[in-house]
C-alpha cells in the first residue's frame, strides 16, 4: 500500500518521559493531515499490524506503547478554530496544553480547569481521565463537546452529544482503544486570574477541617510531606483583582530553584543513601507562605525537571481522611524511605463511562517515586488501601490492575466494551497494556 513518504520513518525506538517504558523496532509515522492518518489506519488493517498513537509520553503506564505501529502526533498540533461568540476551541489531537493555553489566553479564552502538567497532548490528557482539583470542576475530557476520530475501518467519524453520541461518552476518556483522535473540540470559559495562597499546615489540622478547605476554595490540594507531620496547601481561586505575579527572582527561587533543581538534588541523595531521606524531608516544610495571582493557566501547571514514577487513584470523596490516615499510618509501619510527597485532590462527578470520577465526587491521592528506585513495594501497599474504597487507577499512572478488578468499579464498563467491540472489533488500536486493563 502505498504511504506518502513524508510520514514515514525508518525503524525506530521509543520511550516515555519517565523512561521506564520502552518500544523497540516499530514503524514510526508522522502524519500532519486527517487523511494521512486514515492511509495510516488502512496500511496497518493491510498488514494486520496494530496502531498506537502517542503525543508527549507523559503517561507512566504502558498507555502509549506501540507494538509494531507508532503514530508520533507531534506535527499534527495546530489549533483548528476558535468561536469566541460560543466559547469553544477545535485544535488538531496532538497540540501540547501548553501551546493550546497560550493561543486561548491570547483569544481571551481559558481551559475552566487543567492539571499540573502542560506538556500533555490535548487527546493524550483526555484519553487518561487527566483532571486538576476543584470540587466543583470536572476532569479535562468533561469539557470536550465533539471529536473527530479515524476508525478501525479508517472513516472519518464526527462525534457529540447529539451525534454518535454514545461513541462519543466513550472516547472522551477512550484509552485510544477506540481508535485515533483526529480533532477535539472544548467549551471553554472567558480568561480568568488565579489568585494564590501557599502555605504550610500541620496535616492532623488541615484532615480535621478538610471538607471547610475544599469547600470554601475553587481550586484546593495539598501535599502531604512522609515523615513529617506536615502539609504543603495551595488554595487557588478565582479573582477579578489584577495580576500580581511573584517577581522573576522569586519566582526562579520558589519554582525552580527550590521545586526542581533544589528538590532533585535531595532526591538524588535520597536515593544514593535512602536514611537520610527522613532527616531531608523536615527542609520541605520550611518553604514558607506564598501569595500571587496571574492568569489561570500559568497557575495551573508547573515546571516538572524532576523524573520520578507515579500512581494515582480516585476514590470517593467522602473516605479521603480515612485512606490518607490509613497510607499515613503504612508508611511509618513499613520502614520506607520517601523523599517525594502524597498529592491529594477533588473533583466533582462526570458520566463518562471509564473517567475515574464517573458517578462519583472524588478525591485523588497519589504518590511518587524518584526516577531509578524500586517503585513497586510502596505502590501496592498503597493500592491495597485504595483497592479497599473500589479507588480507580489514572490510566496513565502506574497500578497493578486488571480487567477483572477495574470492572465492578465502574457503573458504565458494559456500555464502554459494547462501544470498543463495535468500532474495533478485530483490535487494531489495541496492545498488551489495553488487553490487560480492557480485555482482549
Amino acid at each position: 500500500m502505498n504511504i506518502d513518504a513524508e510520514i514515514v520513518s525508518r525503524k525506530t525506538s521509543w520511550s516515555n518521559w519517565a523512561g521506564n517504558q520502552r518500544a523497540e523496532d516499530v514503524s514510526l509515522f508522522r502524519p500532519r493531515t486527517e487523511e494521512q492518518l486514515q492511509k495510516i489506519v488502512r496500511h496497518a488493517v493491510a498488514s494486520n499490524k496494530r496502531v498506537k498513537a502517542v503525543g508527549s509520553g507523559h503517561s507512566f503506564t504502558a498507555i502509549g506503547i506501540a507494538e509494531e505501529i507508532l503514530v508520533d502526533l507531534s506535527n499534527y498540533d495546530a489549533v483548528v478554530s476558535v468561536d469566541k461568540a460560543r466559547n469553544t476551541v477545535t485544535a488538531q489531537a496532538g497540540i501540547q496544553l501548553s501551546k493550546l493555553n497560550q493561543v486561548l489566553h491570547q483569544n481571551g479564552l481559558a481551559m475552566q480547569n487543567l492539571g499540573d502538567i502542560a506538556y500533555q497532548t490535548i487527546a493524550g490528557a483526555i484519553s487518561t481521565s487527566t483532571h486538576g482539583t476543584g470540587i466543583n470542576f470536572t476532569g479535562i475530557a468533561n469539557q470536550v463537546t465533539a471529536l473527530r476520530m479515524v476508525l478501525a475501518d479508517s472513516s472519518v467519524v464526527d462525534c457529540s452529544l447529539d451525534s454518535n453520541a454514545e461513541l462519543f461518552n466513550c472516547a472522551r476518556v477512550g484509552l485510544g482503544a477506540l481508535g485515533l483522535i483526529s480533532t477535539v473540540t472544548l467549551q471553554l470559559v472567558p480568561a480568568f486570574n488565579l489568585k494564590v495562597i501557599e502555605e504550610p499546615m500541620r496535616v492532623d489540622e488541615l484532615l480535621t477541617n478538610l471538607d471547610r478547605h475544599v469547600s470554601e476554595n475553587d481550586h484546593f490540594e495539598f501535599f502531604w510531606v512522609p515523615h513529617t507531620g506536615w502539609a504543603l496547601t495551595k488554595r487557588n481561586n478565582r479573582t477579578t483583582d489584577a495580576v500580581q505575579p511573584m517577581s522573576r527572582l522569586s519566582h526562579w527561587y520558589s519554582k525552580t530553584l527550590m521545586e526542581n533543581y533544589a528538590f532533585g538534588a535531595v532526591c538524588l541523595l535520597g536515593r544514593a543513601k535512602p536514611s537520610l531521606i527522613p532527616k531531608l524531608a523536615k527542609a520541605l516544610p520550611s518553604s514558607g507562605r506564598n501569595e500571587y495571582c496571574d492568569a489561570s493557566y500559568k497557575i495551573f501547571a508547573s515546571k516538572r525537571i524532576v523524573k520520578f514514577y507515579e500512581m494515582e487513584y480516585a476514590i470517593p470523596r467522602e473516605a479521603c481522611v480515612e485512606a490518607l490516615n490509613r497510607v499515613r499510618r503504612m508508611v511509618s509501619d513499613s520502614g520506607f524511605f520517601l523523599n517525594f510527597p502524597v498529592e491529594v485532590r477533588f473533583t466533582a462527578p462526570d458520566e463518562i463511562p471509564l473517567s475515574t470520577a464517573s458517578n462519583r465526587e472524588s478525591a485523588y491521592i497519589a504518590v511518587h517515586i524518584y526516577k531509578g528506585m524500586n517503585y513497586v513495594p510502596y505502590f501496592k501497599e498503597v493500592e491495597s488501601i485504595m483497592n479497599s474504597y473500589q479507588g480507580r487507577p489514572h490510566w496513565g499512572k502506574l497500578h497493578f490492575q486488571n480487567a477483572q478488578t477495574l470492572a465492578p468499579r465502574y457503573p458504565q464498563w458494559d456500555v464502554f466494551q459494547g462501544v470498543r467491540n463495535l468500532v474495533d472489533p478485530n483490535r487494531v488500536f489495541s496492545n498488551r497494556y489495553t488487553e490487560i486493563v480492557l480485555g482482549k
